[in-house]
């Protein structure tokens, strides 16, 4: 019976040591967006396709990574939502324990305190009304796979160029792949430079839908 025990624990074992590396977090966090291929996940985790492809092994192994064939690509996506649950849940345990962890999103977000207790809900209310412009500034395949509803889509690396595209007398509420990304705050920064009220909503995709919120669906 013990022998079974230990058998058991250490099947659950197997998806602690998939997570147990920084990168292979990241890679889940970039598949929360969208199914990406190879390349493309070790350009935006700034590694190696060698080294992308050994991490993406082993989370394969550990069942919390799929890849289906699309032509010459391979694409990977997370095996179910319920990884993307367990990042962001893995993560928020993180952040509520390690004061390493809440000193270093402290420095990184200059412009989310004033979101703090905001209703999520209430700001879709008021982007429907038009009250409010919410800003995807992520990648457009990655908008295109899902997105917060009544929100644009203008990649970061986009926004110089096309700022008169944006109203100056709405406020701007920006986001992008959760808590640990740099464009939103990237985007607010110029948005304040240029005069515009700009916030940064700290929530991605992932964290909208671990919180029972709505998002637009697609097909990236």
């Amino acid at each position: 019976m013990r022998e079974l025990k230990n058998q058991l624990y250490d099947q659950v074992a197997r998806l602690g040591k998939a997570l147990a590396s920084p990168k292979r977090l990241e890679l889940i966090e970039l598949l929360c967006q969208a199914e990406k291929t190879v390349e493309t996940l070790a350009a935006q985790a700034d590694i190696s396709v060698k080294l992308a492809s050994a991490h993406l092994k082993e989370l394969r192994l550990a069942r919390l990574v799929d890849t289906r064939r699309d032509g010459k690509y391979v694409l990977c996506r997370l095996a179910s939502r319920g990884v993307a649950d367990l990042w962001v849940n893995l993560r928020s345990e993180a952040e509520e324990r390690l004061v390493e962890l809440q000193v270093a999103l402290a420095s990184l977000v200059s412009h989310g305190d004033e979101l703090e207790g905001v209703d999520r809900a209430g700001i879709l209310k008021k982007a429907k009304a038009g009250e409010v412009l919410v800003l995807d500034v992520r990648p457009l395949a990655e908008f295109a796979s899902s997105h917060l509803p009544h929100a644009r889509s203008l990649p970061v690396d986009e926004l110089k160029k096309r700022l008169a595209e944006l109203p100056k007398n709405v406020p701007v509420v920006a986001y992008c792949r959760g808590p640990f990304c740099l464009m939103a705050k990237d985007a607010v920064d110029l948005l304040r430079n240029k005069g515009y009220r700009a916030f940064h909503l700290t929530d991605g995709v992932a964290e909208w839908r671990a919180r029972g919120l709505p998002l637009v669906e697609g097909d990236a």
